[in-house]
């Protein structure tokens, strides 16, 4: 199985496989590597030739297959991206894999064959899977979970030779949320205002991304574990009074993800820095904070406000309620108030 990072670099220096066969839940890592073979492999002038963009529901693994053979018109080579792989019939027909299976065992040089199979894994249980497997780029793109985003942060940074913080990479993932297409647009406008050479910090997230430093998600729920209702009170306001930077529906979401990691420290009977810090991946600085909100928020607490927030949830997308963008301040204000009494 390889991997996506190794997969762009290789790509990027021109070092190109005869098949890659791209499948999982994650479509972001999916589509960035399709849109590199679609748009760089060729310049405009051979595209109209020699580059043929086929989607699944109106192909089938021989017709693929058939389209691989063919040599490129006045060039050296030619490029085959399937789109919406997953909906080929074929995978169902032993006689179609059959096919696909022996192209992959001698694939023509000259040809550059992308399958994007996206929103789920491929059945490994398949026979064609294993020559899938041994003769293709066979990458599986798995989900980004919310403790792994820092990390993935942070990777992604190091890819184009630059460091991010730990401190600015959390920022970041706690602001943005499981949202890997907008955090990759994020940490590129990053990577083009930041110096080269220097790690982006904090205060680079602050002043490039848009996050405030002292009204944003992220001080919220910090103010919230800590009991300091005034201040929670007053980012709550901003937040609310400012729907278009700050949309309600984002700023619920992340206060779930709080409780719900609260929820399962009180689970595991965390209770020191070191043992929040294993449990979520943190470094121990962070880590103090998830100590503190620990001891203001007991499990039946916890408990009651991840089902608040799921009802300020409701509300906030109009279920039994009549929503309007004044009214988004107001439900905000009330569910900070009613999870910190």
């Amino acid at each position: 199985m390889q991997d996506y990072t190794e997969i762009i670099r290789d790509i990027k220096a021109k070092k190109y496989a005869p098949v890659y066969f791209l499948h999982g839940e994650e479509t972001f890592f999916i589509d960035n590597i399709t849109a590199h073979i679609e748009n760089n492999v060729l310049d405009e002038s051979q595209k109209s030739f020699n580059q043929y963009i086929l989607y699944g529901k109106e192909t089938k693994l021989s017709q693929i297959v058939s389209v691989a053979k063919k040599y490129p018109m006045m060039g050296e080579c030619q490029v085959v991206v399937v789109k919406e792989a997953h909906e080929i019939a074929g995978w169902t027909s032993e006689e179609e894999q059959e096919v696909f299976a022996h192209y992959m065992q001698n694939p023509l040089p000259s040809t550059i064959l992308l399958l994007a199979y996206k929103y789920k894994s491929f059945d490994k249980r398949k026979k064609v899977y294993k020559m899938i497997d041994k003769h293709a780029i066979n990458f599986e793109s798995k989900k980004i979970y919310d403790d792994q985003l820092p990390g993935w942060i942070q990777s992604y940074a190091k890819a184009s030779a630059t460091e991010i913080t730990p401190k600015a990479s959390y920022l970041m993932a706690e602001n943005i949320g499981n949202n890997l297409q907008r955090l990759s647009n994020e940490l590129e406008k990053l990577l083009i205002n930041v110096a080269k050479g220097q790690a982006i910090d904090e205060k680079d997230v602050h002043r490039h991304v848009g996050i405030s430093k002292e009204y944003n998600v992220f001080e919220l729920q910090k103010m919230i574990g800590l009991g300091n209702f005034p201040k929670a009170i007053r980012i709550a306001q901003y937040l609310g009074s400012n729907p278009g930077k700050n949309p309600i529906i984002l700023t619920i979401g992340n206060l779930y993800s709080y409780f719900s990691k609260l929820l399962m420290l009180h689970s595991k009977r965390c209770n020191d820095v070191n043992a929040v810090a294993n449990a979520l991946k943190l470094p121990q600085r962070f880590a103090s904070e998830y100590l503190t909100a620990l001891k203001n928020y007991h499990l039946i607490k916890v408990l009651q406000n991840i089902e608040l927030i799921h009802k300020a949830d409701l509300k906030s997308k109009g279920v039994d309620y009549n929503m309007s963008r004044d009214k988004e301040s107001e439900i905000l204000k009330e569910l900070v108030f009613e999870l910190m009494h």
